[in-house]
């Protein structure tokens, strides 16, 4: 295996345009991911997201948005621009299955580090997602403030 690739899914009992919603919207999105973002993911838009835990800025290239379906994006990590895919699926009971794909890193040490870190991080987004549109729970807010920078 030459290249590694990150892939997780979690179904969300929440209709499709409410999901979509709260993925491509930052004042929806703050209740569960980021503190900031530039704007709403649109198709071709550069972004600047803003991490509550981390004193950065993070670059974001929206590739292709379709309404109540797809995002994929293009961010950096280590020098490479990585592809993020978020694909939705309608599921009965008016349900949302949320797949996210990452690619791709070299099958190495770095790319090791790389999938560790992000498989959790994609986990914990569907899972903060999840808390936050079926039970209104912000479950990121404190999680990772032993990671701050003092």
């Amino acid at each position: 295996m030459d290249k590694l690739e990150i892939k997780c899914a979690m179904q969300i009992q929440k209709p499709i345009h409410e999901v979509f919603e709260a993925i491509i919207i930052p004042e929806k999105m703050s209740n569960y991911f980021i503190s900031q973002s530039t704007g709403i993911m649109e198709t071709g838009k550069n972004l600047i997201w803003k991490f509550p835990e981390f004193d950065f800025e993070c670059p974001v290239k929206v590739q292709k948005v379709e309404k109540d379906k797809y995002v994929s994006f293009y961010w950096e990590n280590s020098g490479h621009d990585l592809l993020v895919e978020i694909t939705l699926s309608e599921k009965e009971n008016n349900s949302t299955l949320v797949s996210i794909s990452e690619k791709s890193m070299e099958n190495n040490e770095a790319g090791l580090q790389w999938l560790s870190g992000n498989s959790f991080g994609w986990s914990n987004f569907l899972a903060c997602l999840k808390a936050y549109l079926e039970y209104n729970i912000n479950l990121r807010k404190g999680a990772f403030d032993f990671m701050k920078k003092k």
